[in-house]
């Protein structure tokens, strides 16, 4: 299974990847009353936000933290019956009872290490002609950290996955996926303190780096890695993602 995340913390730093959530929710062709699942729903922001364009509809929101889904739990409890919460991992069959009519993720992608499987388990779970909208780190991202981490002789990202346009539209049409649009683009993140930007850090980007330190050590490892860096900045590098199922 994928790591638990520190999901009380991501839910209060995490306003570069609601923005960018916000975004591709708007991607979806909805009429309202459609079954969609998030893919990777973390605390449950941008659910939120689908939820509110699928007035007669449903939404399934799937993470592989446990303590994700219990921060999304909290939040969409206004929504009642209208959201179904599950624990899984996107390399594993999805246990779904029967197609979605869409498919939402944003902020997930690049965590799971083999995308051949991850379109082949999302295309078995969503119906012919169904969408599919998406985004996530791509390559090039966070190329000042890569540096960073391996001034450090640290492991630079061996565990995500950051695709090509050109990688995910090839992968895509293998699991039947049409219409296909990938492209790439630039998202420097600005921090106004050095604390923010550990913070941060440590919470996403080098969340499994730090996943095995002490509270002490993660802060040193968070803090090295910073003053490495150009700038109070992040250099993201977003990979989009639209598609339907052929």
């Amino acid at each position: 299974m994928p790591r638990d995340w520190d999901a009380a913390t991501y839910d209060r730093i995490s306003e570069p990847q609601f923005r960018w959530g916000a975004e591709v929710v708007g991607w979806l062709e909805l009429d309202g009353d459609e079954t969609v699942l998030d893919a990777g729903c973390g605390p449950g922001r941008v659910t939120e936000l689908l939820l509110e364009r699928l007035p007669r509809g449903r939404v399934v929101a799937l993470d592989g933290s446990p303590s994700m889904i219990e921060r999304s739990r909290e939040r969409l409890e206004r929504f009642g019956g209208r959201v179904d919460f599950l624990v899984a991992d996107l390399l594993e069959p999805l246990p779904l009872g029967e197609p979605v009519d869409a498919i939402l993720s944003t902020a997930t992608f690049n965590w799971i290490a083999d995308h051949e499987a991850l379109f082949h388990n999302l295309a078995a779970v969503l119906r012919t002609g169904g969408q599919l909208a998406a985004q996530c780190g791509g390559a090039g991202n966070l190329a000042t950290v890569v540096t960073a981490l391996k001034g450090l002789g640290a492991d630079p990202f061996r565990t995500k996955f950051f695709a090509t346009p050109e990688e995910t539209r090839a992968r895509l049409r293998a699991s039947r996926f049409a219409d296909i649009e990938c492209w790439l683009h630039e998202e420097l993140t600005p921090f106004e303190t050095e604390r923010q930007l550990e913070t941060f850090l440590r919470t996403c980007a080098l969340g499994e780096h730090v996943a095995a330190m002490t509270e002490a050590e993660a802060s040193v490892f968070a803090h090295e890695v910073a003053t490495r860096l150009p700038g109070l900045e992040l250099d993201y590098v977003r990979l989009n993602i639209r598609a339907r199922l052929a």
